[in-house]
């Protein structure tokens, strides 16, 4: 009997870990609980199209954000120029940047994870005084990255492109998580451990819980969370090895499907 994993991604990046998954041998549950919404144009988002040639640094904060921000772009730069650098936090960020506006990115290597701090580390972002720089991301979320580049002495524009929406699992769903009847339960983001950890039951608490980074696993210290696995960041390719290793199934050093985050 195949093994049941949960995974919370949202939107097609949850199509691409499916597949990561699917080719070990796992059933796959997706909880729709969370809707990715890009936001309207905003005179904030105009003026920074305008501007973008200004920037000299550019980081990008998800593979969403780097859809929006082409879509932005394409919308006042036939041709990009060529000033700024462009930083992404993951390879599936990068991958959205490298196909949609043939940009070279640079990000810290797998080994170095995608953590906001291991994008902090690379030498080119350390010394920022008075450097125009553009973060790309959703509403809300963790300020640290912007806090950091501040602090480092960057003129920041931080720039909100989307929204994300959470709503309630639907039934299925719910029964899954108040039982925990499913083998290992996929988290990437710490919005979405606590939506989700108000459904969990004793027993899904009990279960492997597969995140994507040591803060997230902190967090679900926090949240009750017993079995805490963090897996080495958060491509398909990262996630799909630490089920495999979670659930004991055979050719967890898979390396294939690694795409789109």
């Amino acid at each position: 009997m195949r093994p049941r994993v949960l995974i919370s991604r949202p939107g097609e990046r949850a199509g691409v870990l499916c597949r990561a998954l699917a080719v070990r041998g796992v059933e796959v549950a997706t909880l729709d609980v969370m809707r990715l919404e890009a936001l309207a144009e905003t005179p904030a988002m105009r003026q920074a199209w305008l501007d973008f040639d200004n920037f000299q640094r550019v980081v990008v904060a998800s593979p969403f954000a780097a859809r929006c921000l082409a879509e932005g772009l394409d919308r006042y730069w036939p041709q990009l120029p060529l000033g700024p650098r462009f930083y992404a936090l993951g390879a599936g960020t990068a991958q959205v940047l490298n196909e949609q506006l043939d940009v070279r990115v640079h990000l810290p290597s797998s080994e170095q994870g995608s953590t906001s701090e291991a994008l902090l580390a690379l030498p080119s972002l350390q010394r920022l005084s008075s450097r125009r720089v553009l973060l790309a991301a959703g509403e809300g979320g963790r300020p640290w990255l912007a806090d950091e580049l501040t602090r480092r002495g960057a003129r920041l524009t931080r720039l909100a492109l989307y929204r994300r929406l959470l709503r309630a699992p639907e039934e299925a769903g719910k029964r899954l998580l108040a039982s925990g009847d499913y083998a290992a339960l996929v988290v990437t983001s710490g919005e979405l451990l606590e939506h989700l950890a108000g459904w969990c039951g004793a027993d899904a608490l009990n279960q492997p819980l597969i995140v994507s980074s040591r803060r997230l696993a902190t967090l679900a210290d926090t949240l009750g969370f017993l079995r805490p696995r963090v897996a080495r960041g958060a491509s398909p390719t990262a996630l799909a090895t630490a089920v495999a290793e979670a659930c004991d199934l055979d050719g967890a050093d898979h390396d294939d499907l690694d795409e789109k985050g």
